[in-house]
């Protein structure tokens, strides 16, 4: 049997996940996140500083300005 995919072990990336929306549906399933993230055109919180990330701007545009 292959290596355990990361996106199936939720309590794990739960540890790390820093996204701070409330009753987020996708909480430590980091595939469906970045799924869902990328189909609304943006990055998940974990692609942010935490003080960026709880304005809820995800945008690429966002992320190009702080690493800019």
């Amino acid at each position: 049997m292959g290596k355990k995919n990361e996106c199936s072990n939720p309590s794990e990336n739960l540890k790390r996940c820093s996204c701070s929306y409330p009753g987020c549906p996708r909480k430590g399933m980091c595939c469906e996140c970045l799924h869902y993230h990328l189909s609304m055109n943006q990055l998940p919180a974990c692609a942010f500083p935490d003080e960026v990330e709880k304005t809820y701007d995800r945008s690429f545009r966002k992320f190009v300005e702080i690493h800019s």
